[in-house]
């Protein structure tokens, strides 16, 4: 059974991810509306926020997250890299070829970690990188753990551009895409972000913000078969990272 939590902390953070979900400013009758908080409260609470860097008034009398919200999501993101090195570690010694992780990161994915093939021709993809999530394997994954109107949305905001002409560039063919990705539980990338390059990967389950775990490299080498032998590698690594991040 969970401890009881502290009643004011667990109703500032529902505003933070309030608000982080909105993906733009908002006001305290938005806020009320989506945590059934009376206004007083949520104006005290925001008050707070506000004055520890959390959150900003706007000159509207809206309200946006802060700078120092942003901090903690660049430290949680190398805290998490650095956690999970070993873990790709076993993925690139296992499978032989170079393995990423990466997040959400707005409308985007951004590189975490890295560990990279032992060969000489191999994918190196720089920790740090953000990438757009319709024409990459880790994007793909993470679109796969998004409601449909959440991918359309993103979509249309970022933009469906072709990095190769195998990327997927109309919604509603990215759509049906992320439809199968849910399915078989894991996605593909084929040359859509890079020519001649083959990526699979599979989704960090239970972690709060969503992340994905990856392997690619040359299409000669990570052919299909390939994927067959690397996606429950894929799978049971993720899980091992899930497991590290909620002390199990």
């Amino acid at each position: 059974m969970a401890e009881p939590g502290v009643q004011s902390v667990e109703r500032a953070l529902d505003l933070l991810e309030i608000m982080a979900s909105l993906d733009g400013d908002t006001g305290l009758s938005e806020l009320s509306e989506q945590s059934g908080l009376p206004l007083p409260t949520i104006h005290r609470l925001m008050m707070t926020l506000v004055g520890r860097g959390y959150a900003r008034r706007l000159p509207s009398r809206r309200y946006a997250l802060g700078a120092r919200v942003m901090g903690l999501g660049e430290a949680a993101g190398r805290q998490l890299g650095a956690g999970a090195r070993r873990h790709l570690a076993r993925v690139a010694r296992e499978l032989g070829e170079t393995a990423n992780l990466a997040m959400l990161d707005g409308e985007m994915a951004v590189y975490v970690a890295q560990a990279a093939s032992s060969h000489s021709v191999r994918m190196f993809t720089e920790v740090g990188r953000r990438v757009h999530l319709h024409s990459t394997g880790v994007g793909k994954a993470l679109l796969g753990e998004l409601p449909e109107a959440a991918v359309r949305d993103i979509a249309v905001r970022a933009g469906l551009a072709a990095a190769t002409d195998r990327t997927i560039t109309d919604v509603e063919a990215l759509l049906a895409a992320v439809g199968e990705i849910r399915e078989r539980g894991y996605a593909v990338d084929d040359g859509e972000q890079e020519v001649g390059v083959r990526c699979f990967a599979v989704v960090v389950p239970g972690v709060p913000v969503p992340t994905a775990l990856s392997v690619s490299g040359p299409a000669a080498r990570v052919s299909f078969e390939f994927g067959e032998r690397a996606v429950p590698v894929l799978h049971e690594v993720a899980r091992e990272i899930t497991a590290e991040l909620s002390g199990g």
